[in-house]
């Protein structure tokens, strides 16, 4: 037979679970801007690469540009997360 006089013990256990995974979403400490960048300029780097058959201008075009579109990314993906 279900002990009823449980549940109430059960409620505010969740209640508080609930509360500690909110605070912890809140407090992001990194930011999307710097990963992307970084992942940005490697991919720049790596396609200009190949295309231009080892060019140094050229590379160094790629990796600024791939850097570039890899912050912007990453400053739209922080900008929408800041919104909640």
């Amino acid at each position: 037979m279900a002990n009823p006089h449980h549940r109430k013990k059960h409620k505010e256990h969740l209640r508080q679970f609930q509360q500690s995974r909110d605070n912890f979403t809140k407090d992001v400490k990194g930011k999307a801007t710097n990963i992307f960048a970084i992942v940005g300029a490697v991919i720049g780097l790596a396609i200009s690469y190949f295309a231009t058959q080892g060019s140094l201008i050229w590379i160094i075009v790629g990796t600024i540009a791939g850097a570039g579109i890899g912050y912007l990314f990453g400053y739209n993906i922080d900008k929408s997360t800041s919104k909640k």
